[in-house]
């Protein structure tokens, strides 16, 4: 099982050093391992074409033999642990930045109090390539996010369960904190001139946020790139650039910005996504659970997130009018 688990594992990552980087094993170890499935199969499964390494008809079936083998030891798990008088275990969670400070730390004391005996490990991961490990068995679920017109990629084995919509405003920084450019801006297209910051390219937010410039008229002048929102919320607050920003980055902070509503109300779509072979464990059924519930008590928030004035006061006719755009 170990050796056919490797074989898999190249077909899905295409590479031994890939494979090797993924299981903490040495390029030779795992070539060693292949080698002696090879003899042990009886038949041909890789041949070199090139510098590469391609995977014979023979290994594409044992791929798929050891894919079902594989969700089958995740069903086995989880019908033991289904026996058990206490959730237990650990679950592997990927996580991008905004849900992780958003919904993640009362989740997780939601989980220490109910389930002691369960461990959940995070990484922050960037939502494409966290669905992906998923996929490959490097986590037990992900939370990714998709944006409007945007789908995230669909790996199969993989389901999809959402947990929250939010708002994707345009933030400006408070009447006073930038210049006077900043401060006469009052729907998206007034935004032109103005510096932005925006995620890297590839990012699934940077292609939808200068999507949505071009829509309004305008090529955005993104000076400044960093995947870090918290970094974006930051840049604007101080008057030195504009963004697109979702709901969630304003969860639990004194962010003290100016929110302009886009046409269409666009929301982005947060959800978490699991192999479907385990997804009736204990411990991915109880984590996913608590997420639900803090992400229902999250919604009402984010709804009212852009629904007051920088310093605190209600939002009154001129803020309303600075938000017309909707």
């Amino acid at each position: 099982m170990k050796r056919l688990r490797l074989l898999w594992e190249l077909n899905a990552r295409g590479t031994v050093a890939a494979v090797a980087e993924a299981l903490n094993y040495s390029p030779s170890a795992v070539s060693q391992q292949l080698a002696l499935l090879e003899r042990e199969a009886g038949v041909d499964l890789l041949r070199k074409v090139g510098r590469t390494l391609e995977l014979t008809p023979a290994a594409d079936a044992l791929v798929a033999a050891a894919e079902e083998l594989l969700a089958g030891l995740e069903r086995a798990e989880a019908e033991l642990h289904r026996g058990l008088p206490e959730v237990s275990g650990t679950v592997r969670l990927a996580v991008f930045q905004t849900a992780l400070l958003a919904i993640l730390p009362q989740t997780l004391r939601r989980l220490r109090a109910e389930y002691p005996k369960l461990r959940v490990e995070i990484v922050q991961h960037e939502p494409e390539d966290a669905l992906k490990e998923t996929s490959t068995r490097g986590f037990d679920l992900v939370i990714a996010e998709q944006y409007p017109g945007h789908s995230a990629a669909h790996f199969a084995g993989l389901d999809r369960e959402q947990l929250v919509t939010d708002p994707v405003r345009l933030a400006l920084p408070p009447l006073g904190h930038g210049d006077e450019a900043f401060d006469g801006a009052r729907r998206l297209a007034d935004a032109a001139e103005l510096p932005w910051v925006m995620e890297p390219h590839g990012a699934a937010s940077r292609h939808w946020a200068e999507q949505a410039c071009r829509s309004a008229g305008f090529e955005p002048d993104v000076r400044y790139e960093t995947a870090d929102l918290q970094a974006h919320v930051r840049l604007v607050e101080s008057g030195n650039a504009v963004a697109l920003l979702p709901g969630l980055v304003h969860i639990g902070a004194a962010h003290r910005l100016r929110l302009v509503d886009l046409a269409g109300n666009p929301h982005r779509t947060v959800f978490t996504a699991a192999r479907r072979s385990s997804t009736e464990h204990p411990a991915v059924i109880a984590v996913r659970a608590a997420l639900r519930e803090e992400a229902a008590a999250l919604s009402e928030a984010i709804g009212s997130v852009g629904s007051a004035r920088p310093d605190g006061a209600a939002r009154g006719k001129e803020a309303s009018d600075g938000n017309a755009e909707r």
